[in-house]
């Protein structure tokens, strides 16, 4: 998990994609002016929320994934029905 964009790397990174004339499009300026927060990297940490939401016990209930038999085996005696 981490910040997805700064004010910094945004702007290192359209001027290695030699896209700077996106600067001026609304969520660019946006993000520019400060006025969006810094969010967080999804994938695991939208799982962690979705497993605390819904009173999961395993990642694996709220995303789906590849697991080893040993994994699922466990999850099995456990009641836990993973995707």
């Amino acid at each position: 998990m981490g910040i997805r964009v700064s004010e910094e790397s945004m702007l290192k990174q359209l001027k290695i994609a030699n896209a700077e004339d996106r600067i001026h499009l609304p969520y660019h300026q946006m993000l520019l002016n400060h006025q969006l927060p810094y969010t967080i990297g999804g994938g695991i940490g939208q799982s962690r929320l979705c497993m605390l939401l819904l009173g999961k016990a395993h990642v694996g209930e709220v995303q789906a994934s590849v697991w080893p038999q040993s994994m699922i085996d466990q999850c099995e005696e456990n009641q836990i029905h993973i995707l």
